[in-house]
């Protein structure tokens, strides 16, 4: 019956080391899921920026297509322009070749009178000033219609090329930030996998070990006379809590700064959107810029992904899961690493 006994707490041992080696795996899956969730922080910070950008190059191409359309209406004006210098033009030098004479002495000398000469020599002036006056705004609107086709064009090839980065980096950090949400919908799947595995090694591990005790028990029964008042009955080992979340090991040190930091509670989402979490750090992003990782001491990984109307200066705000955490953190200065 000894050898019975021995053998059934062996046997129910072994389910117990493998709840213990699942629970390490455990652990090691919701590190790596909460690693993986300040990756998405960071991610979605950055993708919020890229689409602000991108939104900003759309604006000036909208921009750019009304200055072209004005150009438009400026080209066909400056061409009507032109053509009615060019018959103006073509009219003076038809009256100056039916007049013949152009010389002032010839029409001074040709004239009936002084004041047939007067006004032959004002008619000559006049027509040459005209004339002058169409080669200068004919020049002028060649020089300008150039001028504005060359910036026009410039601007439109540093637009484009501008727009196409903006593009590619956001469809870069969209099927990047894809990746990353699959990535994490597997981890979570393999801890809820875990989980029932590590559960139902707990049952069979309490399974066994009642199992066990009736044995010992009886066999104690075989033995020496039952004492009820001696009876030293041990209870069942109760389940594992769920492991909290394991930080990572510190990163390679950055640079560090000196902040304020203040614990806070408060449920809802971050600036660029993403449901607040563990590691979610609000910033003033003129001091630190928001998707910046960090290491905090005494908290450990986070990352800047929120900001708040009393975030200002050299201060940062940590988020907890509870209020009682929140106030346990209480107000402190660290001296955070950013990298």
């Amino acid at each position: 019956m000894l050898v019975f006994v021995t053998v059934s707490a062996a046997a129910a041992a072994g389910p117990g080391k493998k709840a213990a080696s699942l629970q390490g795996q455990a652990s090691v899956l919701t590190a790596r899921a909460h690693h993986a969730l300040l990756d998405l922080y960071a991610l979605d910070t950055r993708l919020q920026s890229a689409q602000a950008r991108l939104a900003s190059l759309e604006a000036q191409a909208g921009t750019l297509r009304g200055q072209r359309a004005l150009l438009t209406q400026q080209l066909s004006a400056t061409r009507l322009t032109l053509a009615t210098s060019q018959h103006r033009l073509g009219d003076n030098l038809r009256m100056l070749y039916e007049q013949g004479d152009t010389d002032p002495i010839a029409v001074v000398l040709g004239a009936q009178s002084l004041d047939d000469a007067v006004s032959q020599l004002d008619d000559l002036t006049r027509v040459a000033d005209q004339s002058k006056q169409v080669v200068q705004v004919t020049s002028a609107a060649q020089i300008r219609l150039a001028r504005v086709r060359s910036s026009l064009a410039a601007r439109s090839a540093q637009l484009g090329a501008a727009l196409a980065a903006a593009r590619q980096t956001t469809n870069d950090l969209v099927a990047a930030r894809g990746q990353r949400l699959a990535f994490i919908a597997q981890l979570q799947s393999k801890q809820r996998l875990k989980a029932r595995q590590i559960s139902a090694l707990q049952l069979a591990a309490l399974h066994v070990e009642a199992k066990s005790q009736k044995l010992q028990a009886a066999a104690d029964a075989a033995t020496v006379p039952t004492d009820p008042t001696s009876t030293d009955a041990t209870s069942p080992p109760q389940p594992a809590l769920p492991a909290a979340p394991a930080q990572p090991a510190a990163p390679p040190s950055g640079r560090s700064i000196t902040v304020s930091s203040t614990g806070y509670a408060l449920p809802g989402h971050t600036a660029t959107g993403m449901p607040v979490g563990w590691g979610v750090v609000a910033v003033d992003p003129s001091v630190i810029p928001l998707g910046t990782r960090m290491t905090i001491p005494g908290y450990g990984e986070g990352v800047a992904a929120d900001t708040g109307s009393a975030v200002r200066g050299a201060t940062i705000d940590l988020w907890f899961p509870t209020l009682a955490q929140a106030r346990a953190w209480g107000r402190r200065s660290v001296t955070v690493t950013l990298h």
